[in-house]
């Protein structure tokens, strides 16, 4: 009898652990079908600064279009994030937030600013304060309106125009931050990278010289500038976030001749690699 009521105990565990085993997996891919991972990536299009240093308090989202709705992403670190825009090129970027949100619907996110952002102009040694208007620390808004489907990842490349965020106010000695920012899907989006070398002037034309702090510009094939980044120290450059077409690329320096490349595909979720572009010495 005792051997019959442990048989019959045991027989019944089995069974209720493998319902709830079974309603654990299906409340799991349920929860799958329900949510979806976003990742919002920042990346900078250079400008005539040494540094913009900005700091962010809050980074919101909205499946609505009005001011309904508006949500908080919970960065790893916490907030504020600080991060100096001029540090983000060559392929240096950084992840503002890596979350899991409801699926669907993605209109509207916002960065929302402090008043404690500063530039530092070019043979300076001590930054200048950034005037914040209300308008902008209050949230910059930047439209997406993706359709975000359940257990899907999404990564959104925010690309911040420093030349034409940082306004100078007359002759004031004041600068205005008023931050203009580009947002493309990563997976309708393409990324290009390359290196540009030059010559060093020297007798052996087959020695080259990575150049740093050139800007490269990426045009439509009309001549419309879309965005443009820096070259690293080792020459090398990246920009992500462009939308699948054709662009040209050009490249200007005081001491090169200017460079203008041939049509230039991007694919959606590739990396079109330039390879090297090598700069030439005008001739006299």
């Amino acid at each position: 009898m005792k051997l019959f009521k442990l048989i019959k105990s045991t027989f019944l565990f089995a069974i209720f652990l493998l319902i709830s085993l079974l309603l654990f997996n299906c409340n799991d891919r349920e929860t799958d079908n329900e949510t979806a991972r976003v990742q919002l990536v920042l990346v900078d299009a250079p400008g005539d600064y040494e540094e913009v240093n900005v700091e962010i308090i809050d980074i919101q989202y909205n499946s609505k279009e009005g001011e309904k709705g508006w949500k908080s992403f919970t960065p790893e670190n916490g907030y504020p994030i600080q991060v100096d825009l001029t540090k983000l090129i060559a392929g240096n970027d950084l992840l503002l937030t890596d979350e899991i949100i409801p699926a669907g619907t993605f209109k509207q996110i916002r960065l929302i600013l402090s008043d404690n952002n500063t530039v530092l102009l070019e043979g300076e040694t001590t930054p200048v304060h950034l005037d914040t208007p209300s308008a902008e620390q209050s949230g910059l808004k930047i439209m997406l309106d993706e359709n975000l489907e359940g257990g899907s990842s999404y990564t959104f490349i925010l690309d911040w125009d420093v030349q034409r965020s940082v306004v100078k106010a007359g002759n004031s000695g004041k600068y205005i931050l008023k931050p203009v920012i580009r947002a493309n899907a990563e997976v309708s989006s393409g990324t290009l990278g390359g290196q540009v070398v030059a010559d060093p002037l020297s007798d052996d034309d087959n020695i080259t010289q990575p150049l740093a702090n050139v800007v490269v510009g990426v045009y439509t094939q009309e001549g419309v500038l879309i965005t443009q980044t820096q070259t690293n120290d080792l020459g090398n450059f990246m920009i992500h976030g462009l939308k699948a077409g054709e662009y040209k690329i050009r490249i200007a320096t005081d001491t090169y001749m200017s460079y203008e490349s041939a049509a230039v595909n991007i694919v959606a979720g590739e990396v079109t690699d330039m390879g090297i572009i090598e700069l030439k010495v005008p001739v006299s």
